[in-house]
């Protein structure tokens, strides 16, 4: 099957932002924060599916300490570049949350609305503490009212755009590119 001409068309016109090398400076910066608040605590860290996987295969390798892991799949996407607001529970955790700290690690933070619905599951499921920790934050959206508004752990901030890369998607493709590329204006 050939590649769909749109993706290589964005791809090409993308622009990078983030470097990988940017990117994993910034991942070792949140990995000490998170170190010095949960190093001590053996808590659970949940990746967020799918975008979730890149970011967190590389910030766990930085966090030298014991912990559980699993993953949660929660999307309000859909591959749709807009999303809706009815979270769509794929997966959830395996591993008890109760009486746990808990830190959830997801790709992006835009409206906030489905780690928002993630966060109180865990709570609802008897964790101590739950944080959040995200690769990018849009800072210049709307955030969806009832959403996180901002995370616990930041490796990097941008203004606002439609990306790609690290883990992120463009139409369910691209998100092994390596760095945070934004889309040209006429694909956003």
């Amino acid at each position: 099957m050939q590649i769909p001409t749109q993706i290589q068309e964005v791809k090409e016109k993308a622009t990078c932002l983030f470097t990988k090398e940017a990117i994993e400076a910034n991942l070792d910066k949140i990995a000490k924060e998170i170190s010095e608040k949960l190093g001590e605590s053996n808590p659970v860290v949940l990746c967020v599916l799918i975008g979730g996987l890149i970011p967190a295969g590389n910030l766990l390798p930085r966090l030298d300490f014991p912990l559980e892991l699993d993953y949660i799949h929660a999307t309000r996407y859909a591959n749709e570049k807009l999303g809706n607001t009815e979270i769509n529970w794929v997966a959830k955790p395996r591993v008890s949350l109760k009486n746990r700290n808990v830190l959830i690690i997801e790709d992006i933070l835009d409206g906030g609305l489905t780690l928002a619905a993630i966060v109180e599951y865990c709570r609802q499921q008897g964790a101590s503490a739950v944080y959040t920790a995200v690769l990018l934050d849009k800072q210049k959206v709307t955030r969806v009212p009832g959403g996180i508004q901002s995370a616990d752990f930041t490796a990097i901030t941008m203004d606002n755009g439609f990306v790609f890369g690290y883990g992120m998607d463009y139409d369910g493709y691209l998100r092994n590119a390596p760095g945070i590329y934004v889309v040209s204006p006429e694909h956003e």
